[in-house]
């Protein structure tokens, strides 16, 4: 299992190859993206700064656990970047293996929506005319 708080570029095929079993028929990834706008802000998004909690890692390693725990699961491996990141670059990636799709694509989802509401982890919109806006404060 794979449970990383990093502030170093996140690589999809490692999270793919970690869980990926001789009995895994299937893994559902998925990959969170910075984008260039926000619905609720006004101005183009140029960046994120993500910070956390010093307790930001053990609480990922808790959640992955506990879809790693969950019956039918055969790897999982979840991690959240920190630090400046730019338009483009991938925030969070997760991957679920299972010996069926409709397994792994429930559990990776289950993952994904656990961590963004779990993960005490921030953000701050940087946006093109020079001010930012947090997020999850």
């Amino acid at each position: 299992m794979i449970a990383d708080v990093t502030d170093q570029p996140l690589d999809l095929l490692f999270h793919v190859k970690h869980v990926s079993t001789t009995s895994s028929g299937a893994v559902a990834t998925f990959v969170g993206l910075v984008r260039d706008h926000d619905p609720s802000v006004t101005g183009e998004v140029t960046g994120l700064d993500y910070s956390n909690h010093p307790d930001a890692p053990a609480v990922l390693r808790t959640l992955a656990e506990k879809v790693a725990a969950e019956p039918g699961v055969l790897g999982v491996a979840v991690s959240h970047r920190v630090g400046h990141l730019d338009v483009g670059d991938a925030a969070i990636v997760a991957a679920v293996s299972a010996a069926h799709r409709a397994g792994a694509f429930d559990a990776c989802r289950r993952l994904v929506e656990t961590v963004k509401a779990e993960l005490p982890v921030w953000k701050r919109e940087l946006l093109a005319d020079g001010t930012h806006h947090w997020v999850g404060l």
